[in-house]
């Protein structure tokens, strides 16, 4: 082979290209490519840092339900305590209240079976009066009809 002129420059001018990409294309290349890989790892980091958060996120979210859960069973209870109370506290309210009416309207009975008692006597006396009127062949006058009726019904 033949080294000539041309391939000795075609070599020089190769160096220079090499020398110059080397010198001012590859740092900017390189320093490009450096903070790519920089955001590329602060993103994995992120990501990672955010599933971690995700994750205790959860677990909060989960601690949260179940202390909700507690608190919603433990509030049933007592409503269910109240409700079981309050029925009591009815069944003896509405039972002193059923005797409360049945004295009263016992009581209500005796008077009025007094009142027919006492009615039965004055009618009885006032019959008594009449036929012994009859018997008698006269009439009592008002004031003595009243005073025998009193004490007939107070013999009866």
């Amino acid at each position: 082979m033949n080294i000539n002129l041309t391939l000795i420059v075609q070599m020089l001018v190769f160096a220079l290209l090499v020398f110059g990409t080397m010198k001012w294309i590859w740092p900017p290349i390189l320093n490009a490519m450096e903070e790519r890989a920089r955001k590329i790892a602060q993103g994995l980091a992120a990501a990672e840092k955010g599933e971690q958060e995700l994750s205790e996120a959860r677990d909060k979210a989960d601690a949260i339900i179940r202390e909700a859960r507690e608190r919603a069973s433990h509030i049933i209870d007592q409503a269910q305590h109240a409700a079981r109370d309050l029925v009591e506290q009815a069944k003896g309210a509405a039972s002193s209240e059923g005797a409360r009416i049945l004295a009263a309207a016992q009581q209500q009975i005796g008077l009025d079976a007094t009142r027919a008692r006492e009615a039965l006597r004055r009618e009885v006396a006032g019959i008594a009066v009449g036929a012994a009127s009859k018997l008698l062949g006269r009439e009592i006058d008002a004031r003595t009809h009243a005073d025998l009726l009193d004490q007939l019904a107070m013999q009866i």
